[in-house]
């Protein structure tokens, strides 16, 4: 169902548009969480330190993904908004065209660079060769990753968030059967992990890409749209472009911190690894509402209704410190038991890993959620520069952190290069916004 955010109070649309969508973004999350728990239980400590030690290196290529989801999400939802049927249609299939074609690029690159890469983050030799294995199996999907991203950039663009749950619902319990028949089954250890991944993950986007085609009304495309837009395709790298480097920045930060980790010895990856999986869960949430907001503001810029941009924020800004309390409880307090889904209770010292990881970090979540809120409020706005620069300063101040205590303190001292990253990536993110919105209010418009 399409829903129009230029009409209706924002608390009350965004509210709505906000729940289907972060249980969207929260099932996405079931595939590394599947992953884990499998290899955890039936391949052992060595193929759950192999899935999380490959998997920084995933973000990356995720990155490029996320990046071409909210180029197309920011571009349509614009043209929605500004009542440019014809303009959607071409963006839609330019999107697609491009997608496919950066995902050619990155499966090559992935495929023949995967040890490198692995060698890059010092991952121990035992664990090498399954890590390798891994990456070169997940790179192949990546045709579908671009495409299942791109289709739910449509999706959100247009206000639908519940067609990208429906269709998760399904791939993730898929993902799940799967990893139970390749791996505890057949034995296929990390192996079978990446392959449930690509089958499940397949499916899921072949159906989704169908589904636009055929059912959508808004999107019924003929032959004719089927043309690449040179000005269209502009328009998309120009924001996705700037966000996938802005993810991949994020994500090369998040290997520095993986290389500090390995340092430590395997209990310390593994119990890095599952602390990971369980902050992947909170910050789902985090996720949807920066992607609510950036649909939200490009919809209202798209239709001039500049005047809304900012009660929307202000509505989102609050939910998100509501959320960040809780999540602050749930992780000082049960982060143990979180962490027995991915590892046996016996495995006193991993669990112990994972523990002092939350208790270091838990107080940060304001700050976290914070970086959603303006930085997709901003590239719902055009921005995609700032955006960027917001992900420097994250990734400097992780390096700092690394540079001073990895190998030098205990394992505590690299805990803390999180908060520091997420509070050094406001610094850009909350003054060019503050500029921004009074820049508008002085001019009645928005200033690119």
């Amino acid at each position: 169902m399409i829903t129009d955010f230029t009409k209706e109070h924002p608390d009350r649309t965004l509210w709505r548009f906000w729940i289907p969508m972060m249980f969207s973004v929260m099932f996405q999350q079931i595939y590394n969480i599947a992953d884990s728990m499998i290899a955890g239980k039936f391949a052992g400590e060595d193929a759950l330190a192999a899935v999380g030690a490959s998997y920084p290196i995933t973000i990356i290529f995720m990155a490029f993904a996320v990046g071409m989801n909210l180029g197309a999400s920011v571009v349509v939802s614009r043209l929605f908004g500004a009542g440019d049927r014809k303009g959607v249609k071409r963006a839609v299939t330019t999107a697609f065209v491009s997608s496919l074609g950066l995902a050619a690029v990155l499966t090559v690159f992935g495929y023949f660079f995967s040890s490198n890469m692995m060698e890059w983050i010092h991952t121990p030799q035992n664990i090498m060769a399954d890590g390798i294995l891994y990456l070169k199996i997940y790179v192949f999907g990546m045709i579908f990753l671009m495409l299942y991203n791109v289709c739910t950039g449509v999706f959100t663009a247009l206000g639908d968030s519940k067609t990208p749950l429906y269709f998760l619902l399904g791939s993730s319990a898929g993902n799940i059967i799967l990893d139970l028949i390749f791996v505890a089954q057949f034995h296929w250890g990390v192996a079978g992990v990446a392959w449930a991944t690509f089958i499940a993950q397949g499916i899921s986007a072949v159906l989704c890409f169908i589904y636009i085609v055929k059912k959508f009304p808004i999107l019924h495309l003929k032959k004719e749209n089927f043309r690449f837009s040179l000005p269209a395709c502009g328009k998309l790298m120009a924001l996705g472009v700037p966000m996938a480097l802005q993810f991949s920045i994020t994500a090369i930060g998040t290997i520095i911190v993986q290389g500090a980790v390995n340092v430590y010895g395997e209990d310390y990856m593994a119990g890095f690894s599952a602390a990971a999986k369980i902050q992947n869960v909170i910050c789902t949430v985090f996720v949807a509402f920066g992607a609510t907001i950036a649909t939200y503001v490009g919809q209202n810029w798209g239709a001039g209704k500049v005047d809304r941009v900012r009660q929307g924020v202000h509505c989102t800004q609050i939910m998100i410190l509501a959320y960040s309390v809780i999540a602050m409880i749930l992780v000082f307090f049960f982060s143990k038991y979180l962490t027995y889904l991915f590892i046996s209770p016996s495995e006193t010292k991993v669990i112990e890993v994972s523990v002092l990881y939350f208790h270091t970090v838990f107080w940060c979540y304001p700050f976290l959620g914070s970086i959603f809120l303006y930085r997709n409020t901003l590239q719902g706005l055009g921005y995609g520069l700032v955006p960027m620069l917001g992900g420097v300063f994250e990734l400097a101040a992780r390096s700092a952190i690394v540079v001073l205590v990895a190998g030098k303190t205990s394992f505590a001292g690299v805990c803390l290069s999180d908060p520091a990253a997420w509070i050094s990536a406001l610094i850009p993110l909350i003054p060019y916004y503050i500029y921004v919105t009074r820049k508008w209010k002085k001019q009645g418009k928005i200033v690119m």
